[in-house]
């Protein structure tokens, strides 16, 4: 079972990433900000990460970076799901090492088919 971390500070937004996966068979831990994100990634290994960008404590940028400075996520794929959509922000995302940008409001079809895209 692939395991994925999902980090939001929403806790609505966590349940419903976290319903989506669980109901397609993935093994889900949460994380309300990029700081509990990136101690629970150090801990355990995980198949994807999907993070919110504006967090409190650290936002989902700085946890991306965070995370490919790590040699074991240095291929992981890191998605961003957010409300963030201005092209100044994906770039931003982009250069920290994200592998993709989903818009909030999500469709849960779009967010497995995009995880089963970069997910091994």
């Amino acid at each position: 079972m692939k395991k994925i971390l999902a980090v939001d500070d929403s806790a609505s937004m966590r349940q419903m990433v976290s319903f989506t996966l669980k109901k397609a068979g993935f093994d889900v831990t949460e994380a309300k900000d990029g700081s509990e994100a990136l101690s629970l990634a150090k801990q355990q290994g995980y198949d994807a990460v999907i993070s919110d960008v504006n967090m409190p404590v650290m936002d989902g940028i700085t946890l991306i970076r965070e995370l490919r400075a790590l040699p074991s996520y240095k291929f992981t794929p890191l998605l961003m799901l957010t409300t963030e959509s201005g092209l100044d922000k994906k770039s931003e995302g982009k250069a920290a090492g994200a592998t993709g940008w989903i818009v909030k409001p999500f469709n849960p079809e779009q967010l497995l088919a995009v995880l089963k895209k970069v997910i091994r």
